[in-house]
């Protein structure tokens, strides 16, 4: 049985952000190959809908999300910055705590370092600058940061709204979906537009 990704997605969430890893892990790399199921958590089962207008049914509220997953993907968007978020900062602290992968692109990092949860590992986001701006008084990992598309640290990932193929890459990797040739290879082809066979 495959076993289940769970994406958080808030209003106005960004659709490009979630495109590349959803497809590459719920279709897999090639047919048939695929080992985890895309599903996806918001803070009720109403619908959300993306900045570019997609509007999806959440398959999970916080109050009946499994707790048997592979890993927490959190896509990025401006609603991470309203005050009914904290809400789903118990639910990320069990996934660390229990070593399951947590991911964050975007602004979607900047919550994770407004609740503290980069403040020992390596980590990135949409800029230092940026990051200092936005994450308040609970983030003091301002050491940690590396000016990078992506990082990824005791099973926490992050990145950059930029860089959504390269936060792709990374959870592929961390999840080992497929193998690190295939990984690369289908890197390669999205990244240069370029069929490698």
């Amino acid at each position: 049985m495959k076993k289940e990704v769970l994406f958080v997605l808030l209003p106005d969430f960004a659709d490009w952000e979630i495109a590349y890893i959803a497809a590459f892990l719920n279709f897999g790399l090639e047919p048939g190959r695929a080992k985890y199921t895309v599903k996806t958590l918001s803070l009720s089962k109403e619908p959300v809908v993306s900045i570019g207008g997609l509007k999806v049914l959440p398959d999970y509220s916080l109050e009946d999300a499994p707790s048997d997953y592979a890993g927490l993907i959190l896509i990025g968007g401006m609603s991470w910055f309203t005050p009914e978020t904290v809400k789903i900062v118990p639910f990320v602290q069990t996934a660390i705590d229990d070593n399951k992968i947590v991911a964050g692109i975007c602004n979607a990092s900047v919550f994770l370092a407004m609740h503290g949860f980069l403040n020992e590992v390596k980590h990135t986001s949409n800029g230092l600058e940026y990051l200092r701006q936005f994450a308040g008084t609970n983030y003091t990992g301002t050491a940690n940061y590396l000016d990078k598309q992506v990082v990824s640290d005791h099973s926490i990932i992050t990145a950059s709204g930029l860089n959504p193929l390269e936060f792709s890459k990374a959870i592929l990797a961390a999840l080992e979906a497929d193998t690190p040739e295939m990984i690369e290879k289908n890197y390669q082809r999205y990244k240069t537009g370029i069929w490698i066979p």
